[in-house]
């Protein structure tokens, strides 16, 4: 898959982080974007900046609400289908982390909403309008495989959208399906999670970037990967 002038890709999560990165290195491919994000004012700025290099639908909303899920296959419709999906927002849960003991269990109901059931419910919305050969990332997390103390919530949760991502390769072999690791980055979730700490010494989320568009290009397996580990595969 050649990055240049190459579709529509839907970047949820996009007004910051990871997701803020994705979008803007895409749009200087002229990749035509539809983002999302629960800040109205945030993705509009967004929106904003990015068109002046490219076509981008901004939409605003909540991805667990099946409403503003519909909004996203609407705008898909409107530029001709989907070659890329990238399930990136997310949501970490209580700050400080809290011990599983001690989780409140409506607030890890939130946390399962937004991190497991509504990429999936994205997915099966948007599945008529993904193009053939359409590259599906969601991204996850070390918390997804390593027991850390206190993440027991948002761990659990990618741990969950792993299987269920390699459930959906094996499935859909038409598709490019990648769970993602994109190693720790300084951004404001997890600062979040480190509250009072220092994460300076964490790398900017735009050193993962090219690890995704390896992914974009090179057309690996589908398959769990650590974007540092992609570094160097020829694409």
């Amino acid at each position: 898959m050649n990055t240049a002038n190459n579709g529509v890709a839907v970047i949820t999560g996009a007004s910051r982080g990871l997701g803020l990165a994705l979008a803007r290195e895409l749009a200087f491919h002229e990749w035509r974007l539809i983002i999302d994000a629960r800040g109205g004012n945030t993705i509009e700025a967004v929106q904003r900046e990015l068109s002046a290099l490219t076509r981008v639908i901004a939409i605003t909303g909540d991805l667990s609400e099946s409403s503003h899920r519909q909004a996203l296959v609407e705008a898909a419709v409107e530029l001709g289908g989907v070659d890329v999906l990238i399930n990136n927002a997310s949501l970490l849960g209580p700050s400080p982390l809290p011990a599983l003991v001690d989780y409140p269990l409506q607030a890890l109901e939130q946390v399962y909403q937004v991190n497991v059931f509504a990429p999936l419910a994205l997915i099966q919305i948007l599945h008529p309008f993904l193009k053939p050969g359409a590259v599906i990332i969601n991204v996850s997390s070390d918390a997804g495989l390593e027991s850390y103390p206190g993440w027991g919530g948002y761990g659990s949760s990618k741990a969950a959208l792993e299987k269920l991502s390699a459930v959906l390769a094996v499935e859909n072999p038409q598709w490019h399906v990648y769970w993602v690791d994109p190693g720790d980055m300084r951004t404001q979730m997890h600062q979040e999670a480190y509250p009072g700490e220092d994460i300076s010494d964490r790398p900017l989320p735009e050193a993962s970037v090219p690890g995704f568009f390896t992914l974009l290009s090179a057309k690996l397996p589908s398959g769990r990967y650590r974007v540092r580990e992609l570094e160097g595969v020829p694409s």
